[in-house]
């Protein structure tokens, strides 16, 4: 898919704005305090805006930026003062849709009173609300988004433009920020209001929808990929129940069970999208996440949470995407004691890079000029251990390779599973790391009722027969294939998944 563009779309410069909202959302494992984590936040979105080849041009510049204490939401203002617009980007939570549908709170639905005096109240969800609340009061230096955009405003030439943008709860958000802002008497020159939400699920009932399009606005767009759960919530979640078309996953009864969940959350309130809509159309067939197939739960949530993500969106409008933050391949050694000499491979060391063993912070990483490897000493702990790296753009998710174990053995681990579908019987050659000659394979619940050992160490390969499946309630087809080996079970994962295929 090309994402050159001559002339950035404003879809597309507010996409970008709101994925670099994403910046350094993670906090630091071994600890940060809000003001550090802000205050690295903030280099990031610096980094991000100056980067030249983003739909944002090195335009934009960062004005305020402030952080909730319990990190749930994150605003910034940035201006562009050739085009004499301010953009005002909204970061929700970050976790997995599940929890972020759950987190609005739309059982209980309560009055929107920050936009000022109206004929009738308007409605929107109690989570909603709360969130909206943390937004417009959390504070950098003591001042807050209304003041510093005020402050901003009076360097403004006339008619300048304030874009409210967000993704996912971002976008939720902005459609409440939005009309807050509108309702606002302003010292410096009056403003005009766009609206760009993408991902968004809805805040509110009827009555707030309509309130939100009957305001005045540049423009006043949501746009959503049709794959996408998240902007579904709560007007046809339904839906979702029919997907995905080959190549999958289908939904299984555990999907079915969740979907029905959460869409039973609101009750007897009548949600309703406000914007208008423009639908990101694609053909599934050629944009999925090829690993996220099985008919599993897992891989379905997995499915969702790649057709959500902003890269997703970015990807679709057909724009650059943001700089990444760092990854963790692999390291050195699984297993060693404290002061052991460790070489961490990966991508995105760079500005302000720092390793952390689990909780425990190690002392002067030395970063590769090439940002792909850093080397570092194991500071002193216990246990097996994330090894993990942080830097401007954010902090690396934990991965199986970046497992260190103090005192040893080495981690357990298995990298793929040939063939990875089959029946009651089926020879299935499992590859992996530290299998030792007394391993034990389970296919889901059920022991195997042969293994072989072929090879231990790192690569190790165990030959070993598919048992009886489970069967019942709650038991899928796709299962995970563990090998419990020295004390460890292997983690689970797309790369352990093995799906037992009907007589």
């Amino acid at each position: 898919m090309s994402t050159e563009q001559s002339t950035p779309t404003m879809a597309q410069v507010a996409m970008t704005l709101a994925a670099i909202a994403a910046t350094g959302a993670t906090p630091r494992p071994s600890g940060e305090t809000t003001a550090e984590q802000q205050a690295r936040i903030s280099r990031g979105v610096l980094q991000q805006l100056a980067e030249p080849s983003l739909a944002t041009r090195n335009d934009w510049r960062l004005q305020w930026l402030a952080l909730s204490p319990d990190n749930a939401n994150m605003a910034y203002l940035a201006v562009n003062t050739t085009a004499n617009a301010y953009a005002v980007v909204l970061r929700g939570t970050v976790g997995n849709v599940t929890d972020l549908l759950e987190d609005l709170d739309v059982g209980t639905m309560v009055p929107f009173t920050a936009i000022g005096s109206s004929s009738a109240p308007v409605a929107v969800s109690k989570g909603a609300m709360e969130a909206f609340t943390q937004v417009v009061t959390m504070t950098s230096s003591g001042i807050t988004l209304l003041k510093a955009l005020d402050g901003a405003l009076t360097w403004a030439r006339p008619n300048p433009t304030v874009h409210v943008i967000g993704h996912s709860l971002g976008g939720c958000l902005a459609t409440m920020v939005a009309p807050y802002l509108q309702a606002q008497t302003w010292s410096a020159p009056v403003p005009r209001f766009s609206l760009y939400t993408f991902a968004a699920p809805t805040a509110g009932g009827r009555d707030f929808a309509a309130y939100v399009d009957s305001l005045h606005w540049v423009a006043n767009e949501r746009h959503f990929n049709e794959w996408d759960v998240v902007p579904r919530a709560w007007t046809s979640l339904d839906d979702v129940k029919k997907w995905y078309p080959h190549p999958g996953p289908a939904a299984t009864e555990d999907v079915d069970a969740v979907i029905t969940a959460l869409a039973g959350l609101p009750g007897p309130h009548q949600y309703a999208q406000p914007g208008v809509a423009k639908p990101l159309h694609r053909d599934y067939r050629t944009d999925y996440d090829p690993v996220m197939i099985r008919k599993s739960l897992p891989d379905f949530l997995g499915q969702v949470a790649y057709q959500h993500a902003n890269s997703t969106y970015l990807g679709l409008l057909r724009t650059p995407d943001v700089l990444p933050g760092p990854v963790v391949r692999a390291i050195s050694s699984n297993a060693g004691k404290d002061g052991s000499a460790i070489l961490v491979a990966g991508s995105g060391f760079g500005a302000g890079t720092a390793v952390d063993f689990g909780t425990v912070p190690c002392e002067d990483p030395d970063v590769s000029g090439d940002g792909q490897g850093i080397g570092v000493y194991a500071p002193p702990g216990v246990g097996v251990v994330a090894v993990r790296v942080t830097t401007d753009l954010g902090t690396s998710p934990a991965v199986p390779f970046g497992q260190f174990a103090y005192g040893g053995p080495e981690p357990v681990m298995v990298t793929g599973i040939t063939p990875d579908k089959g029946r009651k019987g089926e020879s299935v050659t499992i590859t992996g790391v530290n299998f030792c000659s007394d391993a034990q394979v389970y296919f889901g619940d059920n022991p195997s009722p042969s293994v072989q050992v072929k090879r231990t160490g790192a690569p190790g390969e165990i030959v070993a027969t598919a048992p009886d499946p489970s069967t019942g309630p709650g038991k899928p087809d796709t299962i995970d294939v563990t090998v419990q080996s020295n004390g460890y079970s292997s983690p689970g994962g797309p790369q352990a998944e093995f799906e037992y295929q009907k007589l």
